[in-house]
């Protein structure tokens, strides 16, 4: 059977009242239909299913992400004085090398996701069925509303305030370098004086995607007290392997993790999501799904 338009049925509904009343119901339709098309809110039932709902409306919306959120930076408060007064400790232990003990102190953090919370993005391309795309996410950087993930800006200025340099491992391309850094001023994070601490993707030859090279380049110069991220490859090249190498890896730097290694959490993306596929993002969207979907482990469910 055809449905029925909403506006078909109401329609039916106004023309058993008067001509006078008709003209009222006419004109309110209109302008309900008018705010429908306008405002682009679809009906409850025309919602799709996305795999992205649940994770968005907790970073964005809940008190949970925000209280996780600050129990890391209150963490790494704490850390940052006991490293200050352990001239041994380093947060950087596969790249610190030598006489580093006496270095200038200085800090890590990745940057989206780990201070600036970019979950209008996400939220765009759960709203519009689309997935990542460079060029739709330089857009998204140039327009420079990113905002803090609570508690990032006061535990960047707190450890600028113990004259601990504060250096930001980005995995955005130096051609949004410009629009990042603004963005960031904007919301008063300290970005280095005369020194470049915004080290962005490929600004290098040697600065890709796996960060240990830019985590080398600032442990030549500096003591690295701290590494915050979202993503285990801010901690560990061999975030791209499988999920048994992973935890590998994981398991052998088990000790650093709350200590020298702060992790933030982010439900939306990251390695986590494409290793049960592999990191291979030929496969359809389907595929990636139904690899996620087999490697949880479920309960038998009630016995009958």
């Amino acid at each position: 059977m055809l449905k029925e338009a909403p506006s078909m049925r109401l329609g039916h509904q106004c023309r058993i009242v008067g001509k006078g009343q008709w003209m009222i119901k006419r004109s309110v339709i209109a302008g309900v239909i008018s705010a429908v098309l306008l405002t682009g809110s679809p009906r409850a039932q025309d919602v799709p299913p996305n795999d992205l709902l649940l994770a968005n409306l907790w970073l964005q919306r809940s008190v949970e992400s925000k209280g996780n959120a600050l129990t890391v930076f209150q963490l790494a408060r704490i850390r940052l004085d006991e490293a200050l007064a352990d001239k041994n400790w380093t947060g950087a232990p596969a790249e610190q090398a030598g006489d580093y003990h006496n270095l200038p102190p200085a800090v890590i953090l990745d940057l989206d996701e780990t201070v600036l919370d970019n979950s209008q993005y996400e939220v765009w391309m759960m709203k519009t069925d689309q997935t990542f795309h460079l060029q739709t996410w330089n857009e998204f950087c140039a327009a420079q509303i990113s905002t803090a993930i609570p508690g990032a800006v006061e535990f960047t200025r707190y450890a600028e305030s113990k004259s601990v340099k504060v250096f930001y491992i980005a995995g955005r391309g130096m051609e949004t370098e410009t629009d990042t850094r603004k963005n960031m001023q904007k919301l008063g994070f300290p970005m280095g004086g005369n020194v470049d601490t915004l080290l962005m993707l490929n600004e290098k030859p040697d600065w890709g995607s796996a960060k240990s090279t830019r985590r080398a380049f600032i442990a030549k110069d500096y003591r690295v007290l701290l590494n915050l991220g979202d993503n285990f490859g801010d901690f560990d090249d061999r975030y791209s392997s499988s999920e048994a190498d992973r935890l590998k890896a994981f398991k052998e730097n088990e000790v650093r993790w709350g200590r020298e290694w702060l992790m933030l959490a982010n439900p939306t993306y990251g390695s986590f999501e494409s290793a049960p596929f592999g990191h291979d993002f030929t496969k359809s969207r389907a595929e990636q799904r139904k690899a996620k979907w087999d490697v949880l482990e479920s309960w038998e469910g009630p016995k009958k």
